[in-house]
């Protein structure tokens, strides 16, 4: 069975060009359901039938996994076992009609645009790492590139002169993204007299972004940077790392930007996801009318 889930996942990698963040999900949720069903007594994945799965999935709720975490991985078995049908290893899906768990719909964590701008004061910009924060977290408000692309960006994706960034997003789609001023000087502060500072006489290669080590950050790297800075901010409200791209849309649709700019900006396939911030923005519309309207 791992032989099998092994081709799988080389399979998601070159024929699908899917990123290693989302085949390391599809790898790690798959091991787990191959385990659960050799505890069951299996050898074979053509032997798995329905009730398997559906005991699996119980036993995700008993672990306590959230709505969300279930409808993955019956995502990722359901994909899998389609991708067995297609190479004539088992004649039926045991999974084709499996229901993933209603979830809870949330609006994205988004941030004022006065928490914003105190997030993005936060770094100390006298030191080479401080210049290196600011940078980031200036280039992500600016562009709205998802945390994975920002760690991924070497020296010449980045333009500064021209005002723009090469981006390669997911299914290796390649986005350019302008930037503004105030994010074209921070970068160039750093580039000028942060990032060498960062390299320790290490080979980094061409990574833009570099850790204390002299090496390329991580996404637990920044993770750890937003919520730094963060609780200097005086943020008390949840932060993720995509707290920022979130943040840029929906603040760009309330100024009036078009949707579809903001669509193919931020990568999204599917209009349908930009569309929520536009929900956002309602919602804050109307907090604020509530708050602020005499007869409200």
């Amino acid at each position: 069975m791992k032989a099998q889930l092994n081709r799988y996942i080389q399979y998601l990698k070159i024929e699908k060009r899917l990123s290693p963040n989302t085949l390391s999900s599809y790898e790690r949720d798959l091991n787990q359901f191959i385990s659960f069903v050799e505890e069951q007594g299996l050898t074979e994945l053509v032997e798995v039938q329905r009730i398997h799965i559906s005991k699996y999935m119980h036993q995700l709720k008993e672990q306590g996994r959230k709505s969300a975490t279930i409808s993955r991985h019956i995502v990722s078995v359901r994909a899998f076992f389609h991708y067995l049908i297609v190479e004539g290893i088992i004649l039926q899906n045991p999974a084709l009609f499996m229901e993933a768990p209603k979830q809870e719909k949330k609006s994205p964590s988004i941030l004022s645009v006065a928490l914003t701008n105190s997030l993005l004061e936060a770094p100390n910009s006298t030191s080479p790492a401080g210049k290196r924060d600011k940078a980031m977290l200036e280039l992500i408000y600016a562009t709205g590139i998802r945390v994975t692309e920002l760690v991924s960006l070497n020296l010449e994706h980045i333009h500064v002169q021209l005002g723009f960034v090469q981006c390669m997003g997911t299914g290796f789609k390649e986005r350019i993204i302008p930037i503004g001023r105030q994010a074209a000087e921070v970068m160039t502060d750093y580039l000028q007299s942060g990032r060498d500072e960062l390299l320790s006489h290490r080979d980094a290669g061409s990574a833009l972004f570099l850790n204390h080590l002299g090496t390329r950050l991580t996404r637990q790297g920044f993770w750890k940077t937003i919520k730094k800075y963060a609780k200097e901010a005086g943020i008390e409200q949840e932060i993720t790392p995509h707290t920022l791209r979130h943040s840029v849309a929906a603040h760009l649709l309330e100024n009036g930007a078009d949707i579809h700019a903001v669509q193919e900006m931020l990568g999204h396939s599917d209009i349908s996801t930009t569309l929520k911030y536009t929900q956002v923005s309602k919602t804050r519309l109307k907090d604020t009318y509530s708050r602020a309207h005499p007869r409200a």
